[in-house]
């Protein structure tokens, strides 16, 4: 089993072995949780990402809306120049 070393910035190395094994590519995203005090990365999917910063603008009030129409909505966007 590899071990790695906590780098600066308190950076993890993926080892290789590892990250070909999952089929994972430079750039993508991993969920980290802690589970009974093990550290797990899950790799997610861009739209679950997409999704996951959805739901913190909702959160945070970063949307317009809602709309009774899409013309509605069009003349919205174009107000706040999107």
């Amino acid at each position: 089993m590899p071990i790695v070393k906590i780098g600066a910035d308190r950076r993890v190395t993926i080892p290789k072995a590892i990250f070909h094994q999952l089929g994972l590519k430079e750039g993508e995203y991993v969920e980290v949780t802690v589970h009974n005090g093990v550290i797990v990365l899950t790799p997610k999917s861009p739209l679950e990402k997409d999704l996951a910063e959805a739901l913190e603008d909702i959160e945070k009030g970063r949307v317009i809306g809602p709309f009774s129409d899409a013309d509605e909505a069009l003349r919205a966007l174009r107000r706040a120049k999107l």
